[in-house]
Parts: structure tokens; sequence; C-alpha cells
């Protein structure tokens, strides 16, 4: 049903029900409505607990924030210890291309939460930029966190 990703296959709880797929998200630890974005999140989550060391607890999924006066939700926002977010993270559907209008999207959203990385995958492409003096700086990973 949903596509192969290029990310590590994750462990995901999915149930059915009336035709419907649900995941039950590990971040937020209650049943969420499979959409082909959630795939790609769930599983983009897992990466960065499992592989990359992140610490679950902190992570945010759609975490509201308020851009000329409109209601926005970025996908994935990873705090510190004193909870101030340093990455920030946009998912797309598989089968959606990633553009420069996703970069737009991302760098829209961070320029409410001032996070110093961002990430924008559909699953199977994985664009990383560290945010330098508001200029976003194309890199090949996050730097090892501490």
């Amino acid at each position: 049903m949903f596509s192969q990703l290029n990310l590590p296959q994750a462990q995901l709880q999915i149930s059915k029900r009336e035709n419907q797929f649900f995941v039950t998200c590990l971040v937020r630890k209650k049943k969420i409505l499979l959409t082909p974005e959630e795939w790609v999140r769930q599983h983009l989550i897992h990466y960065l607990v499992v592989s990359k060391g992140f610490a679950l607890g902190r992570l945010g999924v759609e975490v509201s924030l308020k851009f000329n006066g409109l209601a926005k939700r970025a996908d994935l926002v990873y705090f510190n210890h004193d909870l101030e977010p340093t990455h920030v993270f946009e998912c797309k559907a598989a089968t959606v291309q990633l553009t420069t209008e996703t970069i737009f999207q991302i760098a829209t959203y961070n320029s409410k939460i001032k996070a110093n990385f961002l990430m924008i995958s559909n699953g199977l492409d994985h664009y990383i930029f560290e945010n330098k003096d508001s200029n976003l700086i194309p890199i090949a990973d996050f730097p090892v966190l501490n």
C-alpha cells in the first residue's frame, strides 16, 4: 500500500478500521490516519531516534506557529535540553517532488522557529540545511548531537 522509502524500515503499529489505515505515532502515542505523508514522517522519526541519536521525548509533531496571522504547523521540531528549537523538518509524501517551494515553506516556518538546522524529505530524497545568518547552507548531514 505504501511505498518503499530511502529510510530504514520502521516497526510501526498499523491498524485498519472501516477501510482506513491508522498508525500509532511514535511521538504522540495515539492512532493517526496513515496518509502517505504520515508514512514518511513516522519513518523519519524512527530514523532520527534510532540512527541519529535524537531523543524521542524532545521531538514535537505538528508544532503550531503563526505566520502573517495564519496558523501553520511544522511537521517535526526537535528541542534541546533548554527546550529551544534546534531542528525543523518538513515531510512530504513520496509522490511529492521536493522543490524550491518546499524549501521556501520550511524557511518560512523557520523564520518563526529559529532552528539551526532544517531538513526536507519525501522519504526518497532528503535535503539538510544549516541556518547561518538567515542563509540556508546545504550540508551533507547533521552534526553529531551532544
